[in-house]
């Protein structure tokens, strides 16, 4: 983790910004400045933010406050963004943020698919960074932005139809049904969604829970390498969304952590579903490289969504991992 204090800069500097633009698309510098900051790439992160800064705006304004009384109207209201900011802005500033989170995290859970699941990455991202260091101001903040923006977005999936699924999270994923009509945005492809198979559904006892989440972000980092081009981007979210479920885990409440697996093989099946390549290409990567090698690689390319990749690649940790990362570096527009 950054001790230098560069993280806590760019995430101050970055709590001025609301977490979308344009109405829809998520701002992706806190997340990615915390994967620089905790890959040892601190002195680089000022300069990544000064060429994302034009995809930033204002912090939007707020409505109405939201409160332990009215909280239930506001959730999943896009336009209350800066509300639940300020929320769990005063949440965090009076109660200890594991109890926030414990309490917070089964409320927000079943709409994880909101903001294309990025809301939950970044909450995935803060609570690594509070877990492995100092719970500074900044970090705080940056929690709140993300509980806020989550519960600002959330988004439920419900009534889906069981298909047969499979016991590996790989041949699972390979099991989860091609949406039929592919146009239109995330919102409107998940609308679309009607089944998806059946993976460890019986999970109860909380280190298995443990076990086959790392199994599912382990596979679907893997199917990235040869499944990435169905799209790019979105396809990233396969994997990014059930690893910040991962790394939310230990700061959680063992009873959680079952529910909390199936709700990410949810979002994980969902946008394999949404975006899924006609069919599979094999990808060989150029050459061996270490994970230091690869990560500087996606930090010279630059893409949001190509450093995070990366960021669960190295968490994966294996060759097949760093492949897909290389294969994200090749399919992704670098950053300009």
């Amino acid at each position: 983790m950054d001790t230098t204090g560069t993280l806590d800069e760019a995430l101050q500097r970055l709590h001025t910004s609301g977490p979308e633009r344009l109405g829809r698309l998520t701002n992706h510098a806190p997340m990615a400045v915390e994967a620089l900051a905790v890959n040892g790439r601190a002195a680089a992160v000022h300069s990544w933010l000064d060429v994302y800064a034009s995809r930033l705006e204002e912090f939007p304004a707020g409505v109405e406050p939201v409160t332990d009384a009215n909280w239930p109207s506001a959730l999943g209201d896009p336009r209350r963004a800066a509300d639940w900011i300020g929320f769990f802005g005063r949440q965090l500033a009076e109660r200890p943020w594991l109890d926030v989170l414990a309490q917070w995290w089964p409320r927000l859970l079943p709409g994880m698919y909101g903001g294309s699941t990025h809301p939950v990455i970044r909450v995935g991202h803060a609570v690594r960074t509070l877990l492995a260091g100092e719970s500074t101001g900044p970090r705080l903040t940056e929690l709140a932005h993300g509980l806020g923006y989550w519960a600002a977005r959330h988004r439920p999936v419900t009534g889906l139809a069981p298909v047969p699924g499979a016991d590996s999270a790989a041949a699972a994923l390979d099991a989860v049904p091609p949406l039929a009509e592919r146009a239109g945005g995330f919102p409107d492809r998940l609308g679309r969604v009607r089944s998806l198979p059946v993976w460890a559904a019986a999970v109860t006892d909380p280190a298995e829970a443990h076990r086959r989440l790392t199994e599912l972000v382990r596979a679907a980092t893997h199917r990235y390498a040869t499944h990435g081009h169905g799209d790019a981007t979105m396809l990233v979210h396969a994997a990014t969304a059930p690893n910040a479920v991962l790394r939310v885990l230990p700061a959680l409440p063992r009873a959680l952590w079952a529910p909390s697996v199936q709700a990410a093989w949810t979002a994980s099946a969902a946008v394999t579903g949404m975006y899924a390549p006609d069919a599979p290409v094999a990808y060989v990567p150029p050459g061996p490289v270490t994970p230091e090698e690869v990560f500087e690689q996606a930090l010279a390319h630059g893409d949001e969504h190509v450093i995070k990749l990366t960021d669960t690649a190295l968490d994966v940790g294996d060759g097949q991992a760093l492949a897909a990362a290389l294969r994200a570096i090749e399919l992704s527009e670098p950053l300009r």
